[in-house]
């Protein structure tokens, strides 16, 4: 696994490295400039920029790209440009919070997806069926931002049994804090459920219908045996690879989550420095999605290698 691991390091490496060019390229090509908007609109053109150069948005692209680059692998990502602060501290203070969402997000997501997938593929009652593959349907055609406001207006408005929004730490009301969490996490996880759950059952279907599950059936194995000891081991591997990208939709889709639920992340960190041009801090917040998508792809990788011993790491 070690040697598995090594040849893999330089494609990781190169990913980041194309995708960090990218994100610097695209940010610049992104209508507004920086030193205008912290000089403000009755600034001259001097002031401007002396601000771009105190700033170094006057030194060429590549120039530019190098010392974040450098930045980078020295650790120190440098002050924000508008937002203010160190922007690893920033992100420091953000990284918690959104961490938390997408880990509670993606146990709703095994735990919804397995149900949908298990019930949808051994049920025999047709209602069953019916009610997953509609509730299924209606999760991934309801945009979060759609499905986070009725699921504030139902639980928070009508019922009045949870809060609205708002983020309160673990370590201080464990309760309470689980309270602000569930509304959140479950608008993030309801689509990645719905195709996690599809592509389960799916799964779990074709391995039910191979020989040696009828042959097992015939001789009298338990149901309930076939299922957990065949089937379902059978249909996890591609499930397991699915579940990796899903992770990386989870990331990308609580930038939109916490603002619908005023949850204090990185999505509202990324909303700040958008709206105000703060290039290192948007920059490093795409970096830092496009370095844990990979991380978790690579781990994807090696579980399904585990779940399935027709892979060898050679």
């Amino acid at each position: 696994m070690r040697g598995y691991l090594l040849r893999r390091l330089p494609s990781a490496l190169l990913v980041l490295l194309g995708a960090s060019f990218l994100i610097f390229t695209i940010l610049r090509l992104v209508p507004g400039d920086p030193a205008t908007s912290l000089a403000g609109p009755d600034a001259d053109a001097a002031t401007v920029a002396a601000i771009r150069e105190r700033l170094g948005l006057d030194a060429p692209l590549l120039s530019q790209y190098a010392h974040w680059i450098g930045s980078l692998v020295t650790g120190d990502l440098g002050p924000s440009y508008a937002i203010g602060g160190q922007v690893a501290d920033l992100i420091g203070d953000g990284l918690g919070a959104t961490a938390e969402l997408t880990a509670a997000a993606l146990l709703f997501v095994i735990v919804l997806g397995g149900a949908f997938g298990i019930l949808g593929a051994t049920s025999r009652s047709g209602w069953v069926r019916s009610a997953i593959r509609v509730t299924t349907t209606a999760a991934l055609a309801v945009p979060p931002f759609v499905s986070g406001v009725l699921l504030v207006m139902l639980f928070a408005v009508l019922l009045g049994v949870l809060p609205p929004g708002g983020r309160v730490p673990f370590l201080g009301a464990p309760d309470l804090a689980a309270q602000y969490l569930l509304l959140p996490a479950l608008c993030l996880a309801l689509p990645s459920a719905a195709v996690l759950g599809r592509y389960l059952k799916d799964g779990i279907e074709r391995a039910l219908a191979e020989d040696y599950i009828r042959t097992a059936t015939a001789a009298g194995v338990a149901p309930r045996r076939l299922l957990w000891r065949h089937a379902l081991p059978n249909a996890l591997p591609p499930v397991v690879t699915l579940l990796g990208m899903q992770t990386g939709h989870l990331l990308g889709g609580a930038v939109l989550v916490e603002a619908i639920f005023a949850w204090p992340g990185l999505g509202q960190l990324a909303e700040q420095g958008l709206s105000r041009r703060d290039y290192p801090v948007v920059q490093d917040l795409l970096l830092l999605l496009v370095a844990v998508f990979v991380v978790v792809q690579l781990l994807t990788d090696l579980v399904y290698a585990w779940l399935d011993p027709r892979i060898r790491w050679e």
